[in-house]
């Protein structure tokens, strides 16, 4: 498939439209998206002749149209520059969250620079694909029926009389076989053969005609969610859990037209929410944990329970156990622009002050401004400050990805210090 657009970039919670705007999608690829719509997905939502995008960002292909959205948590400038820049610091934090830790391969190895994200997961995942040849596809065992003119393995007495009466040379049987033949190469052959139909990208399209030519054919194969939970990678295997992961990605959120067969739909969007929070978390982790500071995600507490029905629970994002007490921070992608924080999301930090018994909570955010607020809990009768502390740690934005981790943890072991 030939790119007959340029990508179409736009930020988190932007519109477009087909009917005005510098940006604009076509009326079909809209008709696409509104069916896509339909499906229930979160990555947008429908408005007056266009789409208006939520705070999921990542790729949107619809045809061969490619929709980019782009995170953003600071002030408007150059836009051709606010693109790199965000796309690179998306691309930076997924690989620090995990989504893309590649063990196989280097980023310096990489022979394009991506233009888009989607880009970059498909040449991800050809780098995987193509680590995994050059090292030999992973053999294994598995039953094989047919005619072989040396009798071994079980023979099949039915389909022998049916199909050998008259070829008394050749036997019907079953025996095994140990071949590249498996689950594992039917789902990357099929993930290779649905980059090279919605590939855009003129520079990818030699490598993954290489890899085809080079790839065993592999029979077709109908895939679901459980088919990716069913796979137990063994010490074999599991330099293909990457390629998988990816594989998993791509097959399960594309949506073909099946009626008109034009504007096929691919989808991989993050939530930026659970992305930042994540980052943050990982962020933390190692140094924490070196010094002596438990650091979890997502630990659920019950704290309300009906007469029949199950009990409501919990979670902040971020506990930190330290040898003085606990302390827990919440993270938000957003920008408060030197405004309070949101009259919920202070309710919030007062229970989890309350119910995880916290010496200190945090709301943490991204932005251009470094400047530490700090703020105490009034009490609810008297209305005089308490000693329960509730601070606002802004953490601006940087374009080097490990520069960025290292300010995250200096400035939060900084407000823990203080």
């Amino acid at each position: 498939m030939s790119r007959n657009n340029e990508p179409i970039t736009v930020f988190e919670h932007e519109t477009l439209r087909f009917d005005k705007g510098e940006k604009r999608i076509t009326p079909e690829q809209f008709k696409a998206l509104q069916s896509y719509y339909g499906e229930g997905v979160a990555f947008y939502s429908l408005c007056h002749n266009g789409v208006q995008f939520n705070e999921y960002v990542g790729a949107i292909q619809v045809g061969n149209t490619l929709i980019e959205v782009l995170p953003k948590a600071d002030k408007m400038g150059d836009s051709k520059k606010e693109e790199k820049k965000w796309r690179d610091i998306l691309i930076g934090m997924l690989k620090a969250v995990g989504n893309f830790t590649i063990k196989t391969t280097s980023e310096s190895s990489l022979k394009i620079k991506p233009n888009t994200i989607l880009d970059f997961y498909f040449e991800m995942f050809i780098h995987e694909v193509e680590f995994l040849l050059h090292h030999g596809l992973v053999k294994k065992y598995r039953k094989k029926d047919g005619n072989v003119t040396a009798l071994k393995g079980s023979l099949l007495f039915g389909k022998q009389i049916q199909q050998n009466l008259s070829h008394q040379e050749r036997f019907y049987v079953r025996h095994t076989t140990f071949d590249v033949e498996h689950q594992l190469h039917f789902i990357l052959y099929k993930t290779l053969r649905l980059i090279r139909h919605i590939n855009t990208n003129m520079a990818l399209q030699g490598s993954i005609g290489a890899l085809l030519l080079n790839f065993p054919e592999m029979p077709d194969l109908r895939v679901s969610e459980a088919t990716f939970d069913k796979i137990i990678l063994n010490r074999k295997t599991q330099a293909y859990k990457k390629a998988l992961e990816i594989a998993r990605l791509l097959l399960l959120q594309y949506h073909p037209d099946v009626i008109k067969g034009r504007n096929h739909v691919l989808a991989l969007m993050f939530d930026m929410n659970k992305l930042w929070e994540q980052f943050v978390y990982v962020s933390l982790r190692k140094k924490f944990n070196d010094a002596g500071i438990s650091v979890t995600a997502q630990t659920s507490k019950y704290f309300w329970k009906p007469e029949c029905g199950p009990r409501s629970k919990m979670r902040p994002d971020i506990w930190l156990k330290t040898k003085d007490g606990n302390i827990i921070v919440d993270t938000k992608w957003k920008n408060l622009y030197g405004h309070n924080p949101s009259q919920d999301d202070l309710r919030q930090m007062y229970v989890y002050h309350e119910y995880y018994e916290a010496k200190k909570v945090a709301l943490v955010y991204p932005g251009f401004d470094d400047t530490l607020i700090k703020g105490n809990f009034l009490h609810q009768v008297s209305g005089a400050t308490t000693e329960k502390e509730c601070s606002i740690i802004p953490l601006p934005v940087q374009d080097n990805i490990k520069e960025w981790q290292e300010a995250i943890k200096d400035k939060i072991e900084e407000w823990i210090k203080s």
